[in-house]
């Protein structure tokens, strides 16, 4: 038995997504009550899972920058596009999650913003502002996936912690599936960061070429 509380869904609704690029795609979300954070945390529910196989997973912490904004910053925005085709094309679901900024917030998330032009990178930047360098928990994560009867995963995600903390909290994560790499001029230093101070499994090589020039 897991060792959080049980959430329960409160509501499902089908919605048509639809992105910038022309992909569209017809979901179902499901939001939750008993989450332990009590955030509005919502579940993308896409495709289905063939029998026997196992569910396509993303935890998929909110940025209002990247996600809407289209921020070159970051490479939340293209990660969200390319999760939901790849969970839809296989079956699973897109946890969104709202951690804004690593879970700091929003004005938090741009006054690192302004350290980091100063040249400290993304985490340095969380550390000068007496904030953790990743504020993230994933048990709300977790209760929703139970909620929703998958204990069982492949998970889409280039973060180890992501699946040590859903391994801790009970659930089985199969295989971690590496998204792809989506670099600008802007983001490649903030990329680096990922590998260099969370062992993100992104190519090194490219991204320090990249920051070079």
């Amino acid at each position: 038995m897991p060792d959080f509380p049980a959430a329960t869904p409160r509501a499902r609704v089908r919605v048509p997504l639809r992105f910038h690029d022309g992909y569209s795609v017809d979901t179902e979300l499901v939001t939750f009550h008993g989450l332990t954070d009590g955030q509005e945390h919502v579940a993308v529910v896409l495709g289905d899972p063939a029998p026997g196989t196992t569910p396509l997973v993303r935890l998929h912490s909110e940025c209002l920058t990247g996600d809407v904004f289209g921020s070159a910053r970051c490479d939340c925005g293209p990660q969200l596009r390319e999760a939901v085709e790849r969970i839809a094309e296989r079956g699973g679901v897109l946890l969104y999650l709202r951690q804004e900024g690593r879970g700091i917030g929003l004005y938090n998330k741009l006054d690192a913003y302004a350290l980091q032009d100063q040249g400290l990178d993304t985490y340095a930047a969380n550390t000068a502002l007496g904030l953790p360098e990743d504020a993230r928990d994933y048990t709300a994560a977790a209760q929703m996936l139970t909620a929703l009867g998958i204990s069982s995963l492949d998970l889409l995600s280039n973060n180890p912690d992501k699946a040590d903390q859903l391994r801790g909290l009970g659930i089985d994560v199969h295989d971690r599936v590496p998204t792809g790499v989506f670099t600008t001029p802007h983001n490649v230093r903030y990329l680096r960061a990922k590998v260099l101070q969370t062992q993100h499994t992104l190519p090194l090589g490219q991204l320090t070429e990249l920051h070079a020039g």
